[in-house]
Parts: C-alpha cells; structure tokens; sequence
C-alpha cells in the first residue's frame, strides 16, 4: 500500500500546472460578457467645473509637479530664464527646433548630445496633458526622443492649454488625430518627478528619472 500511495502523490499536478491549466481553459472558452450595458465610449468620471488649467495644476502640484502659468511664449522664456539663473541650471539640452525657435538665444543649451551624459537639465515639449491626473503624455514622436525626459536630474517639459484634455482617453484620441492613426513607438505617462519609497518607506526623489519636474503652461488661446 506504501509504494501505490507515493505512486499517486507523484501523479498529482502541481500549483504551476493547475494555474496553467485554467488559465489555458480561460482562454478556450467563451465567457459572456458580465456588463452588457457597458459603453467603454462614455466617461467614467464626472468632468468638474473649473478650467481644466486649474483642475490640472491641483493636480500636478499634489505629485510634486512645479506648475508655471505663461500668458504667452515672450512670458515663458522670462519665467525660464528667472528660473534657470535663479537654480543657477548648467548643462541645459533642448532638441527640438520649435522649442529653438521660441528660445532663440536667451538661453544656452546643447542642441547635439554631446557631452549628454553630463545633461543636468533636459527641456521638452510634450503631446498632451490630462487635467483630472495631472499627468503628461509624452511620446518618441518628438525630437526630444525618448532620452532627454528621463536621464537629465530636471524635466523641463513646455505645453499649450489647447494640448488640455480633461481624461487619459481624450488625450489619447487627440494624439490619434495628430498622427492620424500611426502612432508613436513609445508613449510614457508622466506622473510628477520619479519617486519610490521602497527603501525603509522612506520617499526618495529622482530614483528612476528626473527628480524635478517642471511644466510651463502656455495660454495659446487668447
């Protein structure tokens, strides 16, 4: 009796085998839909009253974003420049040839990535904001490309309020139209600077990426 019971303990699956068993039976058969009713198209949050500038600064100020409200772009690179002298910023990159042609000569910054690895500072624009998260999409599309948002220490990302959207899937859709359904390879959420608090539940700063965030808003409406 001995050796049929160690015969059929050594016949029985496994916690793996069984995980993977139902898992291959999940996928096999057709489970109906529990919420028939459900229309993914519509909003899952209620869209708040107050401009979506402000819904977005709250919001991005709660993550330990740095929000700054330009009235237009000779306001912006005032704000940069007071900013940057005032932090006493060096090793400034800036990729983009739009961003060029709004800073013209009013602050240095590299325009290759040479010398990258010492880039303290990286400034960017961005595809769209999410005003109810605070969050910024971002993507490869860009000149910027995907490193010059994550290795410099200080993000520096500028947008317009016409790149508000209330919710992630307007911003999505937006960023749909704009490449007309071709998108990016990359596409990155930004939720304030990088942070972890993994050591001894203690909030670290700048642990995977930048650890200062800054958004310059420009009003493109007026």
């Amino acid at each position: 009796m001995g050796g049929i019971f160690y015969f059929s303990r050594m016949q029985e699956a496994t916690p793996r085998e069984r995980m993977l068993k139902k898992i291959r039976k999940a996928l096999i058969e057709k489970v109906e839909n529990p919420f028939p009713k459900f229309e993914d198209t519509e909003a899952i949050f209620t869209q708040s009253e107050e401009l979506l500038e402000i819904q977005f600064a709250e919001a991005f100020n709660k993550v330990n974003g740095q929000f700054v409200y330009c009235e237009n772009e000779k306001d912006f690179v005032l704000q940069l420049k007071a900013i940057a002298h005032e932090n006493k910023w060096a090793n400034i990159f800036c990729w983009e040839k739009e961003l060029h042609a709004i800073l013209k000569n009013q602050i240095n910054y590299q325009i290759t990535d040479f010398e990258f690895l010492n880039a303290s500072v990286g400034i960017t624009t961005c595809e769209a904001l999410v005003a109810r998260t605070g969050s910024i999409l971002i993507s490869s599309g860009s000149a910027a490309g995907r490193r010059l948002s994550i290795y410099p220490s200080i993000h520096v990302v500028v947008a317009y309020t016409s790149q508000l959207k209330n919710d992630t899937i307007d911003a999505i859709q937006f960023m749909n139209d704009k490449y007309q359904g071709q998108m990016p390879s990359l596409m990155s959420v930004v939720a304030g600077p990088s942070r972890t608090a993994d050591i001894e539940k203690t909030l670290v700063l700048g642990a995977h990426g930048p650890r200062e965030l800054f958004l310059f808003l420009i009003d493109d409406t007026i």
